[in-house]
C-alpha cells in the first residue's frame, strides 16, 4: 500500500469508528492519526531504499515490526498517565494500522523481529537508491490493476469524501455566522 491507501483506509475507519462511539472525537487527534499511518514507511523507505539501501535493501524494518508499534504504546501509555496526552497514543495507534494494512504477519522476520533474528530479509528487487526512486515513478504511470492500486483508489476516495464533507461543514458554519 503506498501513501493514499493508508492514509485514507486509516482515517475512514477512525472516522466511521467516530460516528458509532462519538467519544472517540475527543481521544482521537486525526492528524496524529494520520502520522502514525505513514510513520513506518516514513521511517523505513528512506532508511532501507534510499540512504542505507545497499546495506538493507528492504523498505520494510523496523518501523513495521510490531515491537515497534508495542514501544509506541509504552510511550504513549506513560505519557497519558502524566498528562493525560492521547496524541503518542493516537500515534502508535495509526502505525499499528499501517502494519496491519501491509500484512506484516506475512512476513513473519520483519514483523516478529528480533524474535526471530536480528537481520531483516533483504528485497528481491535489483535497483536501490536513487534508481529505487526513479522505478517508483516510472511504476505509477504503469495501468496495471493490482492490489496496491485498489487500496489506493479506494483510499483517494475516502480522502474526497470526507473533505468534501469537511467544507460542506465549514461553509455551513459560515453561512450561519
Amino acid at each position: 500500500m503506498l501513501l493514499f491507501g493508508h492514509l485514507g483506509i486509516t482515517l475512514g475507519a477512525f472516522i466511521g469508528l467516530q460516528q458509532l462511539i462519538p467519544r472517540l472525537k475527543s481521544v482521537i487527534d486525526l492528524r496524529y492519526l494520520a502520522i502514525g499511518a505513514l510513520l513506518p514507511d516514513l521511517i523505513d523507505k528512506p532508511i532501507g531504499k534510499v540512504i542505507f539501501a545497499s546495506a538493507f535493501a528492504n523498505g520494510r524494518m523496523i518501523g513495521h515490526t510490531l515491537l515497534f508499534s508495542c514501544l509506541l504504546v509504552l510511550a504513549g501509555i506513560y505519557l497519558y498517565q502524566k498528562r493525560r496526552d492521547t496524541r503518542i497514543c493516537t500515534l502508535a495507534l495509526g502505525s499499528f494500522f499501517h502494519i496491519l494494512e501491509d500484512q506484516m504477519w506475512g512476513r513473519p522476520q520483519t514483523f516478529l523481529w528480533p524474535l526471530l533474528g536480528w537481520s531483516f530479509p533483504r528485497d528481491s528487487i535489483d535497483y536501490t537508491g536513487f534508481e529505487y526512486l526513479i522505478k517508483m515513478l516510472e511504476g505509477s504511470f504503469k495501468p496495471e490493476f493490482s492490489q496496491t492500486y485498489i487500496a489506493e483508489i479506494m483510499g483517494i476516495g475516502i480522502i474526497v469524501i470526507f473533505t468534501g464533507i469537511w467544507i460542506k461543514k465549514r461553509l455551513n458554519q459560515n453561512s450561519s455566522d
